[in-house]
């Protein structure tokens, strides 16, 4: 039997049945009344006037249905049509709302829905990639915020829209402590719900719990100390922003319009490029305003990442759930020594809250605010070895930094990169270092990488070149190297394989609470050696599916 939400916090991961937010059908259809109700102004605006102004105004027309019914005194009648069709929409939406139910176990997390057509959605914890908590505007206003929990595998995800503020907080700990391996979630369930108080029930007491809860984005920072805290000032994001590559396309494209426009005096250019200035111009807009108010911290159950302004989004990354993780930097961004890091998660959601995912945690920062994130995120990964290849992979490239680069002939092909194209190999992590005028360092983890590949086309094999990949799951990032000698590529094919093995054999991070955190990789990068001819595939074993297939063909010159 499904309890209402007014359950205390503690009891939601019961095993039992539990409803949403009371206000999720407003919630829900709210902004559908709002849209029917603009549609109906809007088409009787002329009569509207006439009430006020005098007249009956254009809408009364002949074949005016408005003016049908006035005419034929059928006003009682058509009001008792729109209100039983709104008693309609109210009936369904609260049905919808009634029949909406989950429950929280030791395994997994079910939602079943629908009325006509019933809709049931599982997610194991021990798949869980990140929980998000979403708190949109309008559902602030009550109090509520929606529980996307981020499952491995595309459109997996289960969210739980809406729940009050306090329980989707209180419920995301419960959560993660229980896909960890603890049990502490059922012993201590008291402790986690008090993370955040609830008003006492006065106006005096809402408006006061509404104001806290628009004052941070992040409701619980009792979890992590203020030196574990990585924040963005917003000067900086508001000059990254002007500086910023599709900023300075935004400008050119509105002064090559306006320019064409005037010699031509053909002003429909202008007109014409209005919906892709649009586009541009939106997404400058919302990257901006999603930024700000950002902050990343270090939790004792992953990352927390809270962003936003109005709408505040805060999301938990557990450990071992980054596969790779890209630093970039724009050519504009260089004299200021900005950089901006992205990930890929296993999640693969398309429609995540806002129709985003979550693949920017650190929209621009300095470097070293960089290497904070990067300690944040990857703590048993970023040791001294490893931030010697992460100083070396973002400065100009020099002879004996850690880096095996291209050779000379691959200027063919990477004119002005070939010096600064190369990798890094340490047991615990791949680095892959491109770009000379926007400089980019990959990172992945060999616990996390689905498999190698190498790759040679008929070019490649005139030069004695190679191209390489470590795959990963699907995201913004692709963690490929072109351009590499071709005994180097062997090589690094071997290394990336044995420790991937090793690393992957390892790994205790899907379990976090119940494992000591693994230390570097038992395994050793191998010595450069004669290749042997053909390589087999390495694909190590993961905590998570991947469709990626690895390649190795026979690569000429007595290399692999």
């Amino acid at each position: 039997m499904a309890r209402p939400d007014g359950a205390a916090a503690e009891n939601l991961a019961d095993g039992e049945w539990h409803r949403l937010h009371p206000a999720t059908p407003l919630l829900r259809g709210g902004f559908a009344f709002v849209a029917i109700a603009g549609f109906v102004i809007a088409n009787l605006r002329e009569r509207i006037l006439g009430l006020f102004f005098g007249g009956d105004g254009p809408g009364a027309a002949s074949g005016d249905p408005i003016a049908m019914i006035i005419q034929q005194g059928l006003i009682p009648i058509a009001l008792l049509v729109v209100l039983a069709v709104l008693c309609v929409i109210v009936l369904i939406f609260w049905l919808s709302w009634r029949v909406h139910s989950f429950r929280i176990t030791d395994e997994l997390v079910e939602v079943r829905s629908g009325i006509l057509f019933r809709t049931n959605r599982r997610g194991r914890l021990d798949r869980i990639q990140g929980i998000n908590v979403g708190r949109p505007l309008f559902a602030r206003l009550f109090g509520a915020a929606r529980l996307d929990i981020n499952v491995a595998g595309h459109d997996a995800n289960v969210p739980l829209a809406y729940l009050s503020g306090r329980n989707a907080d209180a419920l995301r700990q419960v959560i993660l402590q229980l896909a960890s391996g603890s049990r502490a979630a059922r012993a201590g369930g008291q402790d986690v719900a008090g993370v955040a108080r609830e008003h006492d029930g006065t106006l005096a007491g809402i408006v006061s719990q509404r104001a806290r809860e628009f004052i941070a984005p992040e409701r619980d920072p009792g979890l992590a100390p203020p030196s574990a805290v990585v924040t963005m000032h917003p000067g900086r994001l508001l000059g990254s922003t002007i500086l910023h590559d599709r900023t300075v396309i935004f400008v050119l494209l509105v002064v090559a319009a306006i320019v064409l426009a005037s010699l031509a005096h053909a002003f429909l250019v202008v007109f014409a490029i209005v919906p892709l200035l649009f586009g541009v111009g939106s997404q400058i807009i919302r990257r901006f305003s999603r930024s700000l108010r950002y902050s990343i911290a270090a939790t004792p159950d992953g990352v927390r990442v809270g962003y936003g302004l109005l709408s505040m989004t805060n999301e938990t990354l557990p450990p071992g759930r980054i596969h790779a993780i890209e630093i970039q930097q724009p050519l504009l961004w260089r004299p200021f020594d900005w950089w901006e890091v992205r990930i890929n998660l296993a999640s693969h959601s398309d429609r995540q809250e806002g129709g985003r995912r979550t693949t920017t945690i650190l929209p621009v920062g300095s470097r070293a605010e960089v290497f904070a994130v990067l300690a944040l995120v990857f703590p048993e990964i970023v040791d001294e070895a490893v931030l010697a290849h992460l100083v070396a992979g973002l400065a100009r490239a020099t002879p004996g930094d850690g880096f095996t680069t291209s050779p000379r002939r691959a200027i063919v092909l990477r004119w002005f990169s070939w010096r600064r194209n190369g990798y890094a190999l340490e047991p615990e992590a791949v680095l892959l270092r491109r770009g000379a005028i926007w400089r980019d360092l990959v990172l992945v983890p060999t616990a996390r990488m689905q498999s190698v590949s190498v790759h040679q086309g008929p070019l490649l094999r005139m030069l004695q070149l190679t191209d390489v990949q470590v795959h990963t799951v699907s995201g913004p990032i692709r963690a490929t190297l072109g351009a590499l000698d071709a005994a180097d590529g062997a090589l690094f094919f071997r290394a990336v394989e044995a420790s991937g093995v090793a690393a992957a054999a390892a790994d205790r991070t899907h379990r976090w609470a119940t494992q000591p955190a693994p230390g570097r990789a038992s395994s050793t990068v191998p010595a450069a050696e004669p290749a042997a001819a053909g390589p087999a595939s390495a694909e190590p074993a993961s905590a998570e599916p991947s469709a990626a297939t690895t390649a190795a063909p026979a690569l000429p010159g007595g290399s692999a």
